[in-house]
């Protein structure tokens, strides 16, 4: 039992804490849940603070007990999840953008990305994609599951060596190692041109795969030098990166003439396309296999920033392709966030 200053103590903290929430319930409605987020921080605070002031596991009982009492109804003040609200406030304290980031997400999806990721660049990374790409709370739960961030991290590329330090990390998570094609209505058997063109045909479907992030500047984009033309499959924009984005394509294994080819290409943009504000082109080889040995070695002899990725590709009946979503299904499934 706690003794009279403690309780007094206790006493004014509940009290205190309960303004906070019903606070926070009246802002919320028109602030997409910020203001609950934050008074969920103010209590990991709060009781972070008291426990090195000597509150123990009885009183966060007796703390959780009293606020479901008040609040009736309302989902979140269980000892379990009080305990929580502590931990990720504590958490987040080490880095300096995490309070911002969580501050725009839903609850659920800051639990869940800190009770399944120990790993803090990791953390960040889901926090910024939940958050740019507007997933739903079963929409990141099912990119944790499959690995999304280790699919980032095993992509092969040369950044190291032909980006400055401060921007790897940042340019190597807007890539992966492998990009599921398989919205696209192909044979199984597909030529360059089918897969160009079917990527072009279905963009948005495309920058779901590749980022929000990305702006289509166009197929086949020529280049011009010493009376000779060179084409791009495709050249896109990266408004965060600020960088030109060449996708060539190819439908077979990767051979190394491929990377000196997009090396090629790279040197033009730069020197005939680039603004002089922008940061160097980037070039991304999507071919249908690679030996990562091959591809390590060829990536050695190039000194343009590039990166080495397959695509998977199943066909899927006509009837569920032609069923999948349009750019307004998508917009209306990416702004629903569930708890």
């Amino acid at each position: 039992m706690m003794d009279d200053l403690a309780n007094k103590d206790y006493l004014q903290t509940l009290i205190a804490l309960k303004q906070r929430i019903l606070q926070a319930q009246y802002n919320s409605y028109s602030a997409v849940n910020s203001e609950m987020v934050l008074a969920y921080l103010d209590i990991g605070k709060t009781i972070s603070e008291k426990t090195k002031t000597g509150w123990g596991t009885s009183v966060i009982q007796q703390l959780s007990i009293d606020l479901q009492a008040e609040f009736i109804g309302v989902k979140g003040f269980s000892e379990r999840n009080l305990r929580r609200m502590k931990f990720i406030y504590e958490e987040i304290q080490a880095n300096a953008i995490w309070p911002q980031l969580v501050a725009k997400l839903h609850w659920g999806h800051t639990s869940l990305i800190f009770s399944k990721i120990q790993d803090k660049t990791e953390r960040l990374f889901y926090l910024e994609k939940a958050k740019k790409e507007a997933w739903s709370r079963s929409v990141l739960e099912e990119k944790i599951k499959i690995g999304l961030y280790a699919n980032h991290q095993k992509f092969q590329n040369n950044f190291e060596r032909a980006l400055s330090v401060q921007e790897i990390a940042n340019y190597t998570l807007q890539f992966k190692d492998e990009y599921d094609l398989s919205f696209l209505n192909l044979p199984d058997h597909h030529n360059e041109k089918q897969l160009e063109n079917a990527l072009v045909n279905n963009i948005t479907k495309m920058l779901g795969q590749f980022g929000a992030d990305f702006a289509f500047m166009g197929q086949q984009f020529r280049l011009e030098l010493d009376d000779k033309e060179y084409f791009v499959d495709l050249l896109f924009f990266h408004r965060k990166l600020k960088s030109l984005v060449a996708i060539e394509l190819k439908v077979n294994e990767f051979r190394p003439e491929y990377s000196q080819q997009l090396n090629w290409y790279l040197h033009l943009l730069d020197k005939t396309v680039r603004y002089p504000e922008d940061n160097p082109s980037i070039g991304i080889l999507l071919c249908k296999t690679k030996s990562h040995l091959t591809v390590e070695y060829a990536l050695e002899i190039a000194n343009k920033p590039m990166g080495i990725a397959t695509y998977s590709y199943a066909q899927l009946p006509k009837e569920i392709a032609e069923n999948l979503p349009n750019a307004e299904q998508l917009a209306q499934i990416f702004s629903v966030s569930e708890e």
